[in-house]
């Protein structure tokens, strides 16, 4: 048994059915072994295939010689390639335990703060070389090949951001025997009777409202509830309509003429 495991804000509660602190954290090696094979099996896996899509974007670009605003070429596809690749890394190296589940969900924000700022840097680079296109002789091609790597990364950029953001994280959720102070709502939430036994969300979950929300521009059948829910939905929402209309159109255009 783990001595006194638990993180602020658990302290000193008990569970729906009277269970004391003790008692519930018989269950927190369980619970944070499913955790780790969350993160290690579906998270890092997400990460990597982000990492791919722009490495393949990146061997594309210097194939046919494709240029950016300011002279960038390939190359910097691979600096957001390297991004998700350390946030990879990051999930394989495991979610820690207990007492460094703080440390553990700083390095995580930190990292997924460096993935998003790659992101809508080479969002504006490319809207950018966009602006100036006549002069850069931007394809078709190169336009609907960018925008929909980038749609994609950002899309599992903003998943996993989601999965770390909610009810403190993975580590907080596993250590709970309830969902606390959620930052999504989700329709079992609010209909307990529809949800299976033992329902919590996980990552695919997380992944689908980032989806969802990137297609449809709002929350769809779960709502952002705290106003760091908000504003991560709000810059997904803002950076699609760029990827997904602006360019997208642009490209289409390009490739009628």
């Amino acid at each position: 048994m783990y001595e006194d495991p638990a993180p602020a804000g658990f302290s000193g509660f008990r569970g729906r059915d009277g269970r004391g602190r003790n008692e519930m954290f018989r269950m927190t090696p369980d619970a944070l072994r499913q955790a780790e094979r969350e993160a290690r099996d579906e998270a890092a896996p997400f990460a990597v295939l982000a990492a791919l899509a722009l490495i393949a974007l990146a061997l594309t670009s210097m194939h046919a010689d494709w240029r950016l605003f300011g002279g960038a070429a390939w190359w910097v596809w691979l600096v957001a390639a390297a991004s998700f690749a350390i946030l990879s890394l990051t999930l394989l190296a495991g979610l820690g335990r207990d007492r460094s589940s703080e440390h553990r969900r700083a390095l995580m924000t930190a990292v997924l703060g460096l993935v998003v700022a790659v992101n809508l840097f080479e969002i504006g680079l490319l809207v950018t070389s966009l602006v100036v296109g006549s002069a850069l002789s931007i394809s078709g091609p190169q336009l609907l090949h960018s925008a929909t790597t980038l749609w994609f990364s950002n899309v599992i950029a903003f998943g996993l951001a989601f999965w770390e953001l909610d009810c403190g994280g993975p580590v907080r959720r596993a250590l709970a025997d309830a969902r606390r102070g959620p930052d999504f709502q989700f329709p079992q939430d609010e209909n307990p009777q529809l949800a299976r036994p033992g329902w919590t969300p996980h990552l695919l979950d997380y992944v689908y409202i980032s989806v969802t929300n990137s297609v449809a521009f709002s929350p769809t059948d779960a709502m952002p509830l705290s106003r760091p829910a908000k504003v991560l939905m709000a810059i997904e929402s803002a950076v699609s309509v760029i990827a997904l209309v602006l360019i997208t159109a642009r490209a289409v255009n390009i490739l009628q003429l």
